[in-house]
């Protein structure tokens, strides 16, 4: 190799190590810190994580647009923000296990999540903003008040979910045969199937379920288990985003705008 030759060579590799350093430097421009210290991982965008269908906290409608009580709540954020909210649906494992934010899919989730000590080991919680029970669902005229009435007979529950877990809680004791379903659409077909004779989920679940399905199916029991749920965000990772969050539910309550949003999609409030 002549002293040209390989002078050239080295320019050549200086030039692509050059575009390399670009190359990942443009990386780093993705994404958004802003001046208030709340990190996006898209710039202008609040990107929620949530698990469809979950009416009314989220659903699409007619038109395929996302909507629910969640989705109104944290356009609050998003306003407050002065970005734009945007919603990615994934399974719920996902979301509950923190992975989801972990690996940047999502700034925070928004997906009717009951805050629990496990979750909270995962993930930073907000302030609880709904009140959630558990309740039974079954087609009109069956004759299932309580767990005990289901010994034998199937039940289903929603994976990954509080409802699950409080179920197999008394899966042995009450003889109960639990059959687990991905998502809430394919628990609630299974019921009006008659694959199963009852379900469990969350009563504002099934409170939209009736409305939509008139006459066909009725709550015979409810399961006060003292839950809450939380908007989230990563682990010890945005303390900024999550103090905005609280600041926005706050003054959504104290404005009355809370109160609104509540009306909308789940009805009047309890002792309002």
């Amino acid at each position: 190799m002549t002293f040209s030759s390989a002078v050239r060579r080295a320019g050549v590799i200086v030039a692509i190590a050059a575009l390399a350093a670009s190359a990942g430097c443009a990386k780093t421009e993705d994404g958004e810190t802003q001046a208030s210290g709340v990190k996006l991982v898209e710039k202008g965008k609040l990107t929620v994580c949530t698990h469809l269908p979950y009416a009314p906290f989220q659903s699409k409608d007619n038109a395929g647009k996302v909507v629910g009580f969640d989705v109104d709540v944290m356009d609050l954020v998003a306003k407050d923000l002065g970005v734009e909210q945007k919603i990615i649906d994934t399974p719920f494992e996902g979301i509950k296990s923190g992975q989801d934010l972990n690996t940047g899919k999502c700034d925070a989730a928004a997906a009717g999540m009951t805050i629990t000590e496990e979750r909270q080991k995962v993930m930073n919680f907000s302030a609880p903003y709904f009140d959630a029970t558990q309740a039974l669902l079954v087609k009109t005229g069956k004759a299932y008040k309580s767990l005990d009435d289901l010994k034998g007979k199937k039940v289903g529950v929603q994976a990954a979910t509080t409802g699950r877990d409080y179920a197999k809680k008394f899966e042995k004791e009450k003889g109960l045969q639990l059959v687990e379903f991905e998502d809430l659409a394919a628990e609630q077909q299974a019921l009006a199937n008659g694959q199963i004779e009852a379900a469990i989920n969350d009563l504002p679940v099934w409170t939209e379920y009736i409305k939509e399905h008139p006459g066909g199916f009725e709550v015979t029991a409810e399961f006060d288990t003292g839950e809450q749920y939380g908007f989230s965000v990563k682990k010890d990772g945005n303390p900024e985003l999550l103090k905005k969050i609280n600041e926005v539910l706050a003054k959504a309550k104290q404005d009355g705008t809370y109160d609104t949003i509540y009306e909308k999609w789940i009805g009047k409030k309890p002792n309002a």
